[in-house]
């Protein structure tokens, strides 16, 4: 049987990793996920994910956090050293859904980019317009966008109501609007790479138990 792992997600990518959890047959994997909005506070992301990890440490044989660095400036990371579990790799969802050097030249190009996400565009009156506000204080929107200069969509799926959702986005930041087609990215490759190095371990060892 393979090892128990439990995944604790940001609720923004809990649909793209039940749909892996499903397309590969992980039903040994279990998704915890946190409120997406904690990325309006990033500070308190390390704290609520090493109570997750506290609250399950002996339930499972395997811990995958499914967040990149999120904006913790590194805190999460020793959040992670201390309980030997891994996360995906890089700063932010943009740069693992659009993998790296693709990030890295959008970036560079335009560094005044603001970034959406199939969730994000499905989400965006809540996370963005009503966390920070906008649709009471409307005038907010030229201050805290003065220095971007598009927005760019990275499509998880090729739905055109999330490329209408899109437009919808960047008309009310005033902002032109890039789509670029990614799927899941680095989000795929890292968890199921993950995934496959414990079931080999398990393996191993269960193969090893058997032959004492």
């Amino acid at each position: 049987m393979p090892a128990s792992i439990l995944v604790i997600a940001c609720g923004a990518l809990a649909r793209e990793i039940g749909a892996l959890k499903t397309a590969n047959g992980w039903d040994h994997l279990d998704i915890q996920c946190l409120d997406a909005a904690l990325h309006n506070r990033p500070e308190e992301i390390p704290g609520r994910v090493e109570a997750l990890l506290e609250r399950h440490a002996d339930q499972y044989d395997q811990r995958f956090v499914a967040y990149a660095d999120c904006g913790t400036g590194g805190r999460l990371d020793a959040v992670l050293e201390r309980w030997q579990a891994q996360r995906i790799p890089g700063a932010h969802c943009y740069e693992f859904y659009a993998t790296t050097d693709v990030f890295h030249a959008l970036a560079d190009a335009e560094p005044g980019t603001f970034y959406l996400t199939d969730f994000l565009v499905r989400h965006f009156d809540r996370l963005v317009i009503e966390d920070l506000k906008l649709n009471t204080h409307p005038t907010l929107r030229d201050t805290l966008f003065a220095h971007y200069t598009r927005v760019v969509y990275l499509a998880q799926t090729e739905d055109a109501s999330l490329v209408a959702g899109a437009q919808r986005a960047a008309d009310q930041l005033a902002l032109p609007l890039e789509v670029i087609q990614t799927g899941l990215g680095d989000l795929q490759s890292a968890m199921t790479a993950q995934v496959l190095r414990w079931q080999d371990r398990s393996e191993v060892s269960r193969v090893t138990h058997a032959a004492h």
